[in-house]
C-alpha cells in the first residue's frame, strides 16, 4: 500500500497566497493578467528637493506629461503640484499584454518655509522632469560678515 501526501503546506500556501492577491488586485486594479485593462486613478511623482544659497529646487519625476498637463501653484506657504497623465489611445487597450505605467490625475503638496518669495518662482518642464525654482527673499540669504581684530 503506498502513502498517499493529502495536505501539502506549501501548495496551499501558494494557493492562499494566489487568491489575496487576486483581491486586493481586483479592488485596486492592477491585475497583471490576461485580458486586464490600463489602470487609472492617481499616482505620484517620485521628488527631489534641495536648497542652495539662492533658492529651494524641486524635481519631480513626470514622464509622458506635458506642460499643458500640469499646474504648479503657489498659495498661502504651500506649493501645489497637480496634473493628469492620459492613457495612450494609439493601440487599442484589448491589445496590451502589460500595463505598468500608471495613469490618471497626480497631486504633490508642500510646505514652504517663510524664506520663499512667491514671486521669485519659476517651473519647466524638460525630458520628463518637472523643476521649480523658489526664490529666496533677500532678507533670508545668508550674509557674510567680517569680523575684525582689535
Amino acid at each position: 500500500m503506498a502513502i498517499v501526501r493529502w495536505w501539502d503546506p506549501t501548495r496551499e500556501l501558494s494557493t492562499l497566497q494566489n487568491r489575496m492577491n487576486r483581491v486586493f488586485e481586483e479592488t485596486f486594479g492592477t491585475a497583471p493578467f490576461p485580458g486586464e485593462q490600463p489602470v487609472a486613478g492617481t499616482w505620484s511623482p517620485a521628488v527631489d528637493i534641495f536648497e542652495t544659497e539662492q533658492e529651494i529646487v524641486l524635481k519631480a519625476e513626470v514622464p509622458g506629461v506635458t506642460k499643458e498637463q500640469v499646474h504648479v501653484e503657489v498659495d498661502g506657504g504651500v506649493l501645489q503640484m497637480r496634473g493628469e497623465r492620459k492613457f495612450e489611445k494609439e493601440v487599442k487597450e484589448e491589445s496590451y499584454h502589460r500595463v505598468e505605467r500608471a495613469y490618471g490625475a497626480f497631486q504633490r503638496a508642500f510646505s514652504l518655509p517663510d524664506s520663499v518669495d512667491p514671486d521669485k518662482v519659476r517651473a519647466e518642464i524638460k525630458d520628463g522632469i518637472l523643476e521649480v525654482r523658489l526664490g529666496k527673499r533677500e532678507h533670508a540669504k545668508p550674509k557674510q560678515i567680517r569680523v575684525n581684530v582689535n
